[in-house]
């Protein structure tokens, strides 16, 4: 890597599950946006002829329209070859086949229990969990040994515990995971100022939040664009739209995009809580009870979001698999986009190209003090050259406190029982999830049966 009046030359990223078809071509085309880092990115992924596809597209981005530097793309067969130099290293991968994530999502419908996302929380997040621990155990020792230096960035979710195991794995590891999920409120804070004040065009950028809470139950606690405070006003904006959600902008057929939502979700947790909610409606709504907004299918619909079904996601992967094949034969252009993302910032950050402050999830120095240290919270950080540090949130408001604290302790529950391969401590945590709604001796026939569906990636087990 060397430094010149350009900027940085020679860095290495090496991509583990550099197969995505998804994660993969954002990360090329913010790469290839960036004109001031260049390099070369290593693609591992178990599945190797996806990591070579990846590979043509990566290289292809090079000479598209718009280009500003110059990456090479290298599928590798083994995780050290790619590791090896590496000063970056970005995690987004898929612990297990869409069969597991069938399991994690739907089995538990048999019971009543619906989950909108279920990889995070609830049933599905915590049977996800125990498979993925494993998986960057793994991953965390290959780090220790060939790039212990480098910079970690994990997409992958559970988020909290994928990067706490992370730490537990390798604790000098220097990782943080990254979600845009406040990003997608900052959005919303940007509506309400043409909504309210006929302001338009704000990016959510311009948008100072003071953010904390957990991965995917993310709040804020203070809003300001320039002199405006946004967090008064979100008050009014909450009630005016309570019952009908936030959907201008949106077309008529808005609640069929799996992923959208009208917000209403937010606005009934702020009026409970008197915070921000920031987060997708998705996520929020499996943080909390699971009579409150998931208790069926009519109820979620009444909320103004939706269920993600596997069956969705299997079709939206065979989409992808086509466009994949049709960039590589030329038959569609690969296309400069910027994705909003911000690990690239991040990684010229630390790079020391320029400072950001951003919302991250590490492990709690103490920058939330009232929570468990160690347990990976989520709030701003700031990056600069060389260095990651917490932004000090402060004590969570004790109207949070309660809601907020319960997934903490059943995080720490679920790592410790994967750390100790135990499912009988995994099963504790399971039967006291909010959606589990159930009782306890149904809750051990779901687990039982959810585990039974996953028990290939549980062998390591001591009670599987």
């Amino acid at each position: 890597m060397k430094y010149t009046d350009k900027g940085v030359e020679g860095i290495k990223i090496a991509y583990i599950g550099g197969g995505s078809r998804g994660w993969a071509w954002g990360l090329m085309s913010d790469l290839v946006s960036a004109g001031d880092i260049s390099g070369e990115v290593a693609l591992y992924d178990i599945d190797y002829e996806a990591a070579q596809h990846n590979e043509i597209i990566g290289n292809m981005y090079n000479s598209a329209e718009g280009a500003c530097t110059h990456w090479d793309y290298k599928a590798t067969k083994t995780i050290g070859e790619a590791l090896t130099g590496a000063n970056f290293v970005v995690i987004s991968i898929l612990p297990g086949t869409f069969k597991e994530m069938e399991s994690d999502v739907h089995t538990p419908e048999k019971y009543g229990i619906y989950q909108s996302v279920g990889d995070t929380v609830g049933p599905g997040g915590i049977v996800r969990a125990l498979r993925t621990v494993p998986m960057f155990e793994e991953i965390a020792k290959n780090i220790e040994k060939y790039c212990p230096d480098a910079w970690v960035i994990n997409y992958t979710n559970p988020m909290t515990i994928c990067t706490r195991a992370l730490y537990k794995a390798f604790p000098k590891i220097k990782a943080f995971g990254c979600c845009h999920e406040v990003f997608g409120t900052q959005k919303l804070l940007a509506s309400l100022l043409e909504d309210m004040h006929g302001i338009k065009g704000v990016k959510r950028e311009e948008i100072n939040v003071e953010v904390t809470g957990l991965n995917h139950f993310t709040w804020i606690t203070a809003a300001k664009y320039k002199d405006i405070d946004i967090f008064k006003d979100y008050k009014v904006f909450a009630e005016k739209y309570a019952e009908t959600g936030y959907t201008k902008g949106k077309d008529d057929n808005w609640l069929n995009d799996h992923f959208d939502c009208s917000d209403k979700v937010k606005f009934d947790l702020f009026k409970r809580y008197g915070y921000i909610a920031a987060a997708g409606d998705r996520h929020l709504a499996e943080d909390c009870e699971g009579k409150w907004y998931l208790e069926s299918p009519e109820k979620v619909k009444e909320w103004g979001f939706g269920l993600t079904t596997v069956a969705w996601r299997i079709k939206d992967l065979g989409d992808r698999l086509q466009k994949s094949e049709d960039m590589r034969n030329g038959k569609i252009p690969v296309v400069i986009k910027k994705t909003g993302e911000e690990g690239v910032n991040q990684m010229r950050a630390l790079l020391g190209l320029e400072d950001l402050i951003t919302n991250v999830n590490l492990p709690n120095m103490g920058q939330i003090p009232n929570l468990p240290m160690d347990a990976v919270v989520e709030t701003n950080a700031s990056f600069t050259n060389g260095s990651l540090k917490p932004v000090c949130a402060g004590p969570l408001p004790k109207e949070l406190y309660p809601i907020i604290s319960r997934v903490v302790g059943e995080q720490e529950l679920v790592i410790e029982a994967a750390f100790e391969r135990d499912l009988e401590k995994a099963f504790t945590a399971f039967a006291n999830d909010q959606l589990v709604t159930i009782n306890t001796k149904e809750a051990r026939q779901l687990f039982d049966e959810m585990i039974d569906n996953t028990k290939e990636y549980l062998t390591m087990y001591k009670n599987s």
